[in-house]
């Protein structure tokens, strides 16, 4: 069976399945041209996982908004990082 593309995974799929790629490459155990093709398998994985994170920070950052503004504040501390004019087609 073949994996399905990570294009069409939901983040917590594509983390899990990184999470277990992960695993294997540690244990070493595997031959090299599935070494190769794991680790290939897992740079997808990760790009996909950074592609949903980059989309939940951008929709994050519009329930952010504070008036006619876009206040993008640091998750961990809530410090101001910016804020800026929001874009006349988030009144809609």
């Amino acid at each position: 069976m073949t994996d399905p593309a990570p294009s069409s995974l939901a983040f917590e799929d594509a983390l899990a399945e990184l999470e277990g790629i992960v695993t294997e490459l540690e244990r070493g155990d595997i031959p090299l041209e599935e070494t190769v093709a794991r680790f290939e398998r897992g740079v997808a994985l990760s790009r996909r996982c950074e592609d949903r994170l980059n989309e939940a920070e951008a929709r994050l950052a519009v329930l952010l908004r504070q008036g006619d503004e876009v206040v993008e504040e640091d998750a961990e501390t809530g410090e101001e990082l910016s804020r800026k004019d929001a874009p006349a087609d988030l009144d809609d």
